[in-house]
């Protein structure tokens, strides 16, 4: 039972339509923020209602402009805190800085860790987010963390395609083992890419499939696709060794800069995706998207109400593993 008698779902700039579903899922009303940039370039946010003892979920999903988002997701928990609110979550459905986890080369930070530190100071009590692109950033945070998999719904799209004759293809060997979580889900065998660098000539990599992919559909799957270079690389690697028809998914779609019009122009006839991110103009008619609004606003009820989250995917977790 939920120690808070209501609930406060705000939506920033990063996604009020996702914020929206969110509710509508729920079937509360989404409350009223006020988000301002001055002309100095400082960001001001105001909450149009009181927080006082509520239980506040802020959805905020990290994309570009990312510091603006960040900064506006940190003044809002600061709001929130200062206000008393009962409880503060931040709903994170796209975590940015992913991929700087760890020190990988000298004189570099790990920002991912700074920006779960800063979450923290800012007052946040929670966080819920999807698909990590690495999984130990859960432990950056010293409050609970939520990380929930969106990769049920991925399967779900994939199967009501019928694609017949397919093999899923890993785009690289460092995410193989999720790869062969998916092609296990769906009873498809696995091919995987290897990617390897010449050290006659610096700075070129070269591409070698490893398996069988010759008449066939192959879906490429990955976490998360920024400016789409690797998956269209992996998709000319595909053609050339006789892949009748290829098939992408992932769950944060970026697509940055002009990835959207690479995808139009590429052998990939349809990238699966979720809207974690929001799809901005021009929209690639390849483009599927499955909304993650009904398993976000599941979890956060089940947050509110203290029930547990786990239980959710119990059975499907075991399936599989960790995405």
């Amino acid at each position: 039972m939920s120690r808070y008698d209501e609930m406060r779902i705000f939506g920033g700039t990063g996604h009020p339509a996702l914020a929206e579903a969110i509710c509508s899922y729920i079937g509360v009303r989404p409350s009223t923020i006020h988000v301002e940039k001055f002309a100095n370039d400082n960001v001001f946010v105001k909450l149009g209602e009181s927080v006082r003892e509520q239980d506040v979920f802020i959805v905020q999903s990290l994309h570009a402009p990312l510091s603006d988002r960040i900064m506006e997701l940190l003044l809002t928990i600061d709001a929130c805190k200062r206000d008393s609110a009962g409880r503060i979550t931040a709903v994170l459905p796209y975590y940015a800085y992913s991929r700087t986890d760890k020190r990988d080369q000298p004189r570099v930070p790990i920002s991912a860790r700074l920006l779960a530190d800063m979450i923290d100071v800012a007052g946040a009590n929670r966080v819920l987010t999807l698909d990590l692109h690495a999984g130990q950033i859960q432990g950056f945070f010293r409050i609970p963390f939520d990380e929930m998999s969106a990769m049920h719904l991925l399967l779900q799209r994939v199967r009501e395609l019928n694609l017949g004759e397919t093999t899923v293809v890993a785009p690289s060997l460092g995410f193989a083992k999720r790869a062969r979580n998916f092609a296990e889900a769906l009873c498809m065998p696995l091919a995987l890419v290897e990617r390897r660098h010449d050290l006659k000539q610096p700075g070129t990599e070269h591409l070698n499939l490893l398996g069988n992919v010759a008449g066939r559909t192959c879906l490429i799957v990955d976490d998360e696709v920024a400016t789409g270079h690797t998956m269209l690389r992996v998709a000319d690697l595909l053609k050339q060794h006789g892949a009748t028809r290829l098939i992408a998914a992932t769950i944060h779609p970026l697509l940055c800069g002009d990835a959207a019009e690479q995808f139009a122009q590429s052998p990939i006839e349809m990238l699966i995706a979720t809207d974690s991110i929001p799809h901005h103009a021009p929209t690639w008619s390849g483009l599927n998207v499955v909304s993650v609004a009904p398993l976000l606003g599941e979890t956060i009820l089940r947050i509110h109400k203290g029930i547990s989250v786990g239980a959710m995917f119990a059975e499907g977790h075991a399936k599989l593993g960790r995405w």
